[in-house]
């Protein structure tokens, strides 16, 4: 859907939950729940995290929805979300054993075609380990600034909001994330050359 669509969607649905329609804001839950989630899992690598940081993120939304200004109520929810599982985390001030498990876990994946051999399978499982232990290494602000850009799409701009953060900063962590991920990889490029 273009961005400016879903703009006017959600505007028009934030204005009707603003105005005491319930049913308004339990569209907004349905439409950003499962991306949220899996944006969030991906940026703090804990599931437990993801979930509790998103069910807090649309308490925190609701409360606070005379507060959206616009224009990208998408955006507005991410940098809760965000800010919430950093909340959580420092609560909790423990690492997660395993990261990005959804990464491992099969089902997650979409069912690979049946043309695809076990060999096939095997290197895309590697590839996927190789990327989500390079990820691991970076730093929280990085990760969380390559997977906005890269995973989900957000221009600089929206990143620099989500993150409360200058243009440049974001630019910049984008930048060293990927140095950094390109070192990490480097020994097991043989992985992605096709």
């Amino acid at each position: 859907m273009d961005r400016s669509v879903e703009n006017a969607r959600d505007q028009a649905l934030v204005a009707a939950a603003r105005d005491g329609e319930l049913e308004a804001f339990n569209q907004l839950v349905v439409l950003y729940q499962d991306y949220l989630y899996a944006m969030t899992v991906r940026v703090m690598r804990d599931p437990d995290v993801a979930e509790e940081a998103v069910q807090e993120a649309f308490f925190s939304a609701y409360r606070n929805l005379d507060r959206f200004s616009g224009p990208s109520f998408r955006a507005w929810l991410t940098r809760i979300a965000i800010n919430a599982a950093r909340d959580i985390l420092r609560k909790r001030k423990r690492r997660p054993s395993e990261p990005y498990p959804e990464w491992e876990d099969d089902a997650w994946q979409p069912p690979a075609p049946e043309s695809e051999g076990p060999e096939q399978v095997s290197l895309v499982h590697q590839q996927r380990r190789a990327i989500a232990r390079c990820l691991e290494g970076i730093n929280d602000d990085q990760r969380a600034a390559i997977v906005l850009y890269d995973v989900q799409g957000y221009d600089y701009g929206e990143i620099a909001a989500i993150a409360n953060v200058s243009v440049g900063t974001v630019k910049s962590r984008i930048h060293r994330g990927r140095l950094a991920l390109r070192d990490c990889l480097g020994p097991t490029m043989e992985l992605f050359r096709g």
